[in-house]
């Protein structure tokens, strides 16, 4: 651990584990630099002060007795729609939201790995678009520069992330919500498996194209947060064979069939790959081709798949839209959203369910040519601050397919990804690839992610001072 830089999420336990640092250090250390920072990044909307504490001298007490657990002692962060006993659970939205009796599942394994929740970031309302703004919290910036969006829907845990205030942090993706904030604020991002970490008490999260996943420094972080959240409520409907996923961080991947896919999968608006951003992806599959893989221009057989993402996506708005405390608080185009997915909450939401396994042999049978997919995680860099969230709600829609065609498919499909950084564009602003697998197949891109990183050293590279200004020492 160094004066000036948290340490990752491995090394923090391992240090913990030695007796270097205490949990008490820890979280009084990433209490102070969420403090510092929420008038430039705004990364959190609840911050557990009292309560994280409290929960860290338990984990010293543990540590002192010889204790060992996964994630024992470690700061973490997890996104405003988990449910943390004692916290209202708002996902981004204005109004008065009662506090919850119980931790949802995947807060309840971290708290069983031994990890201190010291808050719960920053997401747009309702987990809809690719930017952390909202008449409730504000507006999320990005550290790497600060007039721009760290992305969404997960926003606040990559702000949080990236700028240093926690080693790793949970988010949910059900459109690209993980792997969009981690391209644009230079992170590793896993989508895992649809069940892999459980969303209970939902366990059919927007219709099943939301799961949650971890963003972190490293791939070695964001799997060891991964393995620790993983698993299930007894009455999860997703129940995906367990496996571990940190084991495949430093193993082989093997040499493998890369296809390189660059066009975005159908939209009823226009999406285009923004030049700088192509040349980045390009670079990742130059040097996936050095490693030795093969690598090879490649689309998937995606189809008119967009039609089976809408009415899943605004079906699960209108769910949100009934239980919030107050509806004439929510923004205009959410409103509007869940108008529509009342609309095809019947036939159109049932016919989207059942396409799925087609989807799942149509597309399946590409990965008996390929191994992994490489893909643009977005066509373009972060946004400033605003440009979206000031438009009206088919500007919004054109704005966000333009800048975001690419991560959605694999939410429909319920299969891994995982966004890896590709380096940074104009001044500097951040960009990233995805690897994109089929069911279950987690250890694999983790290994192929792992390989790029232990070459490219991404997680060497920080946001500028600026970003953390006044921040204390870590």
């Amino acid at each position: 651990m160094t004066p000036d830089r948290p340490a990752g999420l491995t090394e923090t336990v391992r240090a913990l584990a030695d007796g270097e640092v205490t949990s008490v250090a820890l979280v009084e250390r990433a209490l102070a630099r969420i403090e510092a920072t929420q008038p430039t990044l705004n990364a959190f909307r609840i911050v557990r002060g009292e309560a994280a504490l409290a929960e860290a001298e338990a984990a010293d007490r543990e540590l002192a007795a010889g204790g060992r657990r996964p994630l024992l002692g470690v700061p973490v962060a997890v996104k405003d729609d988990m449910d943390v006993a004692g916290e209202p659970t708002a996902f981004g939205c204005r109004g008065v939201f009662p506090p919850v009796a119980e931790d949802g599942e995947a807060v309840r394994r971290l708290r069983a790995a031994g990890a201190v929740i010291v808050g719960k970031t920053n997401t747009c309302e309702l987990g809809q678009w690719p930017f952390t703004e909202g008449e409730a919290f504000g507006e999320t910036r990005n550290p790497w520069h600060t007039d721009h969006t760290p992305g969404g829907s997960s926003g606040g845990s990559a702000a949080a992330v990236a700028a240093g205030l926690v080693p790793a942090a949970l988010g949910s993706d059900g459109a690209g919500s993980v792997r969009i904030p981690a391209s644009w604020t230079h992170l590793i991002g896993i989508k895992p498996q649809r069940g892999r970490i459980s969303t209970w008490p939902r366990g059919e999260s927007f219709h099943g194209i939301t799961v949650n996943g971890t963003l972190a420094r490293t791939v070695a972080d964001a799997a060891l947060l991964l393995d620790a959240a993983s698993g299930n409520h007894d009455r999860d409907p997703h129940r995906p064979p367990a496996l571990t996923v940190a084991d495949a961080v430093g193993r082989d991947p093997g040499r493998l069939r890369i296809a390189l896919s660059l066009k975005p999968p159908f939209t009823a608006v226009p999406a285009r790959l923004q030049p700088e951003v192509r040349a980045r992806v390009l670079d990742v599959a130059e040097r996936l081709a050095r490693a030795g893989h093969t690598v090879e221009e490649a689309d998937p057989p995606y189809g008119r798949i967009g039609l089976t993402f809408l009415p899943r996506a605004t079906a699960g708005i209108a769910d949100r839209v009934r239980e919030a405390p107050d509806p004439a608080l929510l923004d205009r185009r959410t409103r509007d959203a869940a108008r529509l997915g009342r609309l095809l909450a019947g036939a159109p939401l049932r016919a989207a369910r059942r396409a799925e396994a087609v989807l799942h042999r149509r597309i399946g049978a590409f990965f008996e040519s390929y191994d992994v997919i490489l893909a643009p995680t977005t066509a373009a860099p972060p946004p400033r601050i605003g440009a979206l969230y000031r438009l009206g709600g088919f500007a919004t829609d054109r704005a966000m397919i333009a800048a975001c065609p690419y991560a959605w498919p694999w939410n429909v499909l319920g299969w891994p990804g995982v966004n890896v950084p590709a380096g940074f564009v104009g001044d500097g602003l951040p960009v990233g690839a995805q690897l994109l697998g089929p069911a279950h197949s987690e250890p694999l891109l983790v290994s192929l992610a792992a390989q790029l990183e232990a070459e490219l050293r991404w997680h060497e590279r920080w946001p500028p001072r600026t970003a953390e200004a006044d921040s204390p020492a870590a």
